[in-house]
């Protein structure tokens, strides 16, 4: 996860079960974590917290028959 400084477990662990809920790839899931990361950018934050990959995990779309 070069790059992509987590604020703590708690914010992994969210990625990870939204990641096993969603049925991420693993290209989904490395998207996920630099939406995230830019998301905290534009917010001032050095680290990922939880709120920025609630976020970003929300703008992903469901694949279509869900």
């Amino acid at each position: 996860m070069t790059g992509h400084h987590l604020s703590g477990r708690r914010v992994l662990i969210l990625l990870n079960e939204a990641a096993d809920r969603l049925k991420f790839s693993a290209r989904g899931y490395h998207r996920v974590l630099r939406v995230a990361r830019t998301l905290a950018d534009l917010d001032g934050s050095e680290s990922v917290g939880r709120i920025h990959i609630a976020e970003a995990v929300s703008y992903r779309q469901l694949p279509a028959g869900r």
